[in-house]
């Protein structure tokens, strides 16, 4: 789908349009500046976002059945996809077979539940530790969990699955979030607010937050709430609505992409002790057309440093760090299911730049950089395609 749509930075109280190049920090916010705010489509007023047939080689690698997640692994020419249904399968980059794994625990695959996020490990390499995460059955309808298991690539097998932490309480069948990070001896994960809102702002439970746990899944030394105990240790950020994206940036930062409402969704740099507002205040509405109070000076909770009005339903993230695209390095790679598009965002320093927006013609669900610095792109839904971009 082709939009046609001018990008503008929005304030509090007024829209504002503004030369290409010109952007506004989050931190400027409290001395009136306004906020990053990025069109659906193109980066630039008067002008499309072009087919990503007009920008890049495309080749396509098959498809998968609602392709959630994939990461290339390490010492091998394998790219482990995970399907929402409960399946995870292993890509040959070299032959472009297909194997299914064995040995997948069981998912909760009602609603937007299923099999999710699959990492692997700092030792991948000797001993095959993944990091994986899914809905599984509860009493209360569906909990989800976050484990570590054996990834055998030559049985195509996962043994020794051990359940590290869950999500605390299990209710509803959406907004799991549940993606994850690895930075040094930290495990982040990002837990959704199961579209309840008010756990993103309480302090009894893990919905709604950013964690920093150890590789074991204990809460880390050194979180902002550490010394409260219980749930809280956990806590990295909070006040997050659906968080289906998380990268390490330039120099250690975290940045994480978040769905928002009716409008609204955002790219954040992930700080220690940050509260990001939700529900509190939102640069979107709720879908029944109600306002949500925006970010505003002053207001005590942290502002995105980009967001999408209308929205792009950002997916996954990933930060550019290869070699193919120069330009791109420290980009966040977003992308788009409704926005139907794969956008760059230049992140330099705390600040985010003038975006690009390719149409991709299908929602895509996951980004990933290939350890070559291709660009991998995943689409949604059955008979979703994979697709790698390479410079013309």
């Amino acid at each position: 789908m082709r939009r046609h749509l001018p990008a503008v930075l929005a304030t509090a109280t007024s829209l504002t349009l503004l030369a290409a190049g010109q952007v506004a920090s989050a931190a400027d916010l409290s001395s009136g500046s306004s906020l990053p705010r990025l069109s659906s489509g193109s980066s630039l007023p008067g002008t499309t976002a072009p087919d990503l047939s007009e920008s890049f080689v495309v080749t396509e690698h098959g498809s998968f059945n609602e392709g959630w997640a994939m990461s290339f692994l390490p010492g091998t020419h394998y790219l482990a996809v995970t399907e929402r249904a409960g399946a995870i399968r292993l890509y040959d980059t070299e032959t472009d077979e297909v194997t299914e794994v064995t040995g997948v625990p069981e998912v909760y695959d009602v609603g937007k539940a299923g099999l999710f996020d699959l990492i692997p490990g700092p030792t991948f390499d000797t001993d095959g530790t993944v990091y994986l995460s899914w809905a599984r059955p509860h009493a209360q309808g569906s909990q989800g969990v976050v484990a570590t298991a054996r990834l055998d690539t030559q049985t195509a097998s996962l043994s020794d699955v051990d359940v590290i932490w869950e999500q605390a309480p299990s209710t509803g069948d959406g907004h799991f979030s549940l993606r994850l990070l690895i930075q040094g001896d930290h495990l982040f994960v990002t837990s959704g607010e199961r579209q309840k809102g008010a756990p993103a702002q309480s302090m009894a439970t893990n919905l709604g937050k950013i964690l920093r746990l150890t590789l074991d899944g204990e809460p880390a030394e050194g979180n902002p709430w550490y010394d409260r105990g219980g749930v809280a240790a956990e806590f990295y950020s909070m006040g997050h609505r659906n968080i289906l994206g998380i990268a390490e940036g330039p120099g250690g930062s975290v940045w994480a992409s978040e769905m928002g409402p009716r409008g609204g969704d955002e790219l954040n740099l992930i700080e220690p002790g940050g509260n990001y507002g939700w529900p509190k205040v939102s640069m979107g509405d709720n879908y029944d057309g109600t306002p949500i109070p925006d970010h505003a000076a002053g207001d005590g909770f942290r502002a995105p440093k980009a967001y999408w009005d209308p929205s792009i339903s950002p997916a996954n993230l990933a930060i550019y760090q290869g070699t193919l695209f120069p330009g791109w390095q420290g980009s966040a790679l977003l992308g788009g299911l409704s926005g139907q598009t794969l956008v760059r965002v230049p992140i330099a320093g705390e600040d985010t730049g003038t975006p690009e927006s390719w149409d991709a013609g299908a929602r895509i669900r996951e980004v990933e950089v290939a350890p070559d610095g291709a660009v991998w792109i995943l689409e949604d839904g059955a008979d979703g395609r994979l697709r790698e971009l390479r410079p013309q």
